[in-house]
C-alpha cells in the first residue's frame, strides 16, 4: 500500500478555519466542452465543513477521479457567458508543514509502481534537459531533504517572481534559462530539478492563506508549488515563498501543470473574471454564501490566531 499524506499515522489536531473558493466568468460564442478541478480533496490535513459549487447557466456537470486522484469536473459551456463557483469551509492544522518532514530517500528500486512515474520527465518538467545542471549545482548537497532545500533556495534566489510573465509553452529548461517566472513556472523548475536525482516530484496546485504572514491586502489566487516523496509520504517544498506555510490547501496533483489546469478547454473561450480567495475566519462567524468579506479575514499577520482567541470559537460546522 502507498504511503502518503492521506495515511499520515500523526495528523496534528484541525485547529484553524480556512475559507477558500473562487468565481471564474468566461464568454465563449459556442457550446465549449471543458474539464475544470477547482475542488480539494478530503484527507487528515484538510477537512472540508461547508462547500458549495454552481455552474450557470444550468450546465449539466459529471464529476471523475482522474489517474492521479485529482477531482474533475466535465461540462459544456454554452454560447454567451458561463459562471463557475465554489465556497469552502475548511480545517487545516496551526502548524508549519515542515512539522511532517521526514528525510528518508527512497531508492528508485524500492517506489511503488505509482509513485515511481514521478521520477520520469514530462512536458513541462524536462529534467532530461536539467542533468549537466542539476549535478552542478547540487550535487554536492546531501541527497533528501538539504538537497531540496538547496534547489529551492537556488530557484527562490535566482529566478525572478513577475507577475503576469507566465507562458504556457515554457518548461523548466526554458525558465532557467530565462530567469523569471510565476509561481508555475518554479514549481515546474523545483520538480524537474529534484527529478534528476531520481527524487519522485509533483507538480501541486492550491489554495495558500497568508496565515502567520505579514502581508495584508495580498490578492489571492492559485498557487503552484511541489511535492517530494520521503520517507514514504509526499512531503511539501514551495519554492515561490521557501519557508514552510500554514494552512496549505491542495487541490490537484500530477506530473505537471498538464494535470493540474483549473480549466481544460477543447475550445475557445474568453476569460471576462477571475477571483479567488483564501483567508482564515472566525468558525462561529462567516459561513459559504456570505459576501466575499477580507476585512473579516485573520491572516495577513504576523500573529497566529488560534481558536481559543476567536469569538464563538466553540461552533462546530
Amino acid at each position: 500500500m502507498e504511503l502518503n499524506r492521506e495515511t499520515f499515522a500523526q495528523a496534528p489536531p484541525l485547529e484553524l478555519t480556512v475559507r477558500v473558493g473562487c468565481e471564474i466568468i468566461y464568454e465563449t460564442s459556442a457550446d465549449t466542452p471543458a474539464l475544470v478541478i477547482f475542488k480539494p480533496r478530503q484527507d487528515e490535513f484538510q477537512s472540508i465543513r461547508q462547500e458549495s459549487m454552481l455552474f450557470e447557466p444550468e450546465l449539466p456537470t459529471t464529476e471523475f477521479e482522474d489517474d492521479h486522484q485529482n477531482i474533475v469536473y466535465r461540462l459544456t459551456l454554452r454560447p454567451g457567458l458561463n459562471t463557475i463557483r465554489y465556497d469552502a469551509i475548511v480545517k487545516v492544522p496551526s502548524l508549519a508543514e515542515d512539522f511532517a518532514w521526514v528525510d528518508k530517500p527512497v531508492l528508485p528500486y524500492l517506489l511503488p509502481a505509482s509513485i515511481l512515474r514521478y521520477t520520469l520527465p514530462s512536458r513541462y518538467c524536462d529534467s532530461d534537459k536539467l542533468l549537466n545542471f542539476a549535478w552542478e549545482h547540487f550535487g554536492h548537497l546531501e541527497h533528501g531533504i538539504p538537497r531540496i532545500q538547496g534547489i529551492c533556495q537556488w530557484l527562490h534566489d535566482n529566478i525572478e517572481y513577475r507577475t503576469l510573465s507566465g507562458d504556457p509553452s515554457l518548461s523548466a529548461f526554458g525558465v532557467i534559462e530565462r530567469g523569471y517566472g510565476v509561481c508555475r513556472d518554479l514549481a515546474h523548475a523545483a520538480v524537474a530539478l529534484c527529478r534528476t536525482f531520481n527524487l519522485p516530484a509533483r507538480y501541486v496546485s492550491g489554495y495558500v492563506p497568508d496565515i502567520g504572514f505579514q502581508d495584508p491586502g495580498t490578492p489571492n489566487d492559485f498557487h503552484a508549488y511541489c511535492e517530494v516523496f520521503l520517507g514514504g509520504r509526499w512531503q511539501i517544498f514551495d519554492a515561490r515563498y521557501n519557508t514552510p506555510r500554514i494552512g496549505r490547501i491542495r487541490i490537484a496533483a500530477g506530473y505537471d501543470a498538464v494535470n493540474c489546469a483549473f480549466t481544460t478547454f477543447y475550445g475557445q473561450a474568453n476569460l471576462k473574471q477571475f477571483d479567488v480567495w483564501a483567508y482564515q475566519v472566525n468558525p462561529g462567524g462567516v459561513r459559504i454564501g456570505d459576501p466575499v468579506d477580507l476585512s473579516k479575514r485573520l491572516c495577513g499577520t504576523s500573529e497566529l490566531i488560534r481558536p481559543s482567541h476567536c469569538v464563538a470559537n466553540h461552533a462546530i460546522l
